[in-house]
């Protein structure tokens, strides 16, 4: 097992397990552009979250290592930059946190050699103070000769976080003080030759979805059956990336080029797709469902370089 790194919390952090899930659940009821498009030089930010608090998108950013927040008129700022940062991947915020998937491509500024695919953390930021107040290790919890890669994170609304792990085939779960641990391990479903799990959402009827990139399929964990895993049938070879419940359909990004909303009509042992938005998605990785609409990020991460040009796109 690689070398365990303690994780350390707060007293604050307590109240997690208070709040409710993340984002659009506080979000507001107010008029949203379709398309938002802002400049942040080099961010290249593969995840999303909508703070109402701040009223604003959050992003992270792989090569950088911070988070930014972008207004509903484009307007980028830098929110958050720590050392601990190598690349902020997935990202939720529930209530006045910001919780944060760190791993390390070794395409940051900050990355290491050592460091590289053997860094899988979930980092926890308060959006008042700015601070990080929590810091929980997942590679210690894998052997150490895997690769590993923290991807995306959900939160059930006890405030239990459950991150999939693209390069090792298990998703981790974070309890609400902050104690990690590996929820299940799957050679066969979760595991595939190049990139494997990607994204992963919550259910409240206590189960998760989750997406594997590589093999191009779905799968359910049903939390209260023992973390049975079954594969989620009926829309055939969709390589997902980011994945987004609203008003009980789930929203997949695919391809980097569009994004499929699916309907389930079984508590989805099966779904169909009900229709494709095929029109200004480029390199998009996941979404967030903000005053009742879906909102994918624009990231155009197939070749990180010097782009400074980036968006937000309503699912129309």
């Amino acid at each position: 097992m690689k070398p365990f790194r303690h994780f350390y919390a707060f007293a604050s952090l307590s109240l997690f397990s208070l709040l409710g899930c993340e984002d659009h659940r506080d979000s507001p009821n107010a008029p949203f552009p379709e398309r938002i498009d802002f400049v942040a030089a080099r961010q290249y930010p593969e995840g999303i979250a909508y703070s109402s608090q701040l009223s604003k998108f959050l992003i992270t950013s792989i090569p950088l290592g911070k988070i930014g927040t972008v207004s509903t008129d484009g307007t980028y700022e830098d929110l958050l930059d720590v050392p601990e940062l190598i690349s902020g991947i997935g990202m939720k915020v529930a209530g006045n946190y910001a919780f944060v998937c760190n791993s390390d491509r070794g395409i940051s500024v900050k990355s290491t050699q050592a460091g590289a695919f053997q860094t899988a953390e979930l980092l926890v930021f308060n959006l008042t103070t700015r601070k990080l107040e929590r810091r929980t290790d997942l590679a210690s919890l894998i052997p150490a000769e895997q690769r590993n890669f923290a991807n995306d994170v959900t939160l059930a609304a006890d405030g239990t976080a459950y991150v999939t792990d693209s390069f090792s085939p298990v998703i981790y779960k974070v309890a609400p003080d902050g104690t990690g641990s590996v929820l299940v391990r799957d050679e066969t479903n979760f595991s595939s030759p190049n990139f494997g799990l990607n994204g992963i959402v919550y259910h409240p009827d206590g189960y998760l979805i989750v997406a594997n990139t590589g093999q191009g399929k779905l799968f359910k964990v049903d939390l209260q059956k023992n973390n049975l895993i079954t594969e989620i049938t009926g829309t055939g070879a969709l390589p997902g990336d980011g994945l987004t419940f609203l008003n009980q359909d789930l929203y997949v990004v695919t391809g980097g080029s569009r994004v499929a909303r699916l309907t389930s009509n079984d508590n989805w042992q099966s779904a169909s797709i009900v229709k494709f938005d095929e029109s200004g998605y480029t390199g998009a990785t996941t979404s967030v469902a903000v005053n009742n609409q879906i909102y994918t990020l624009n990231a155009r991460i197939g070749a990180i370089g010097e782009a400074k040009d980036f968006s937000i796109q309503r699912f129309r």
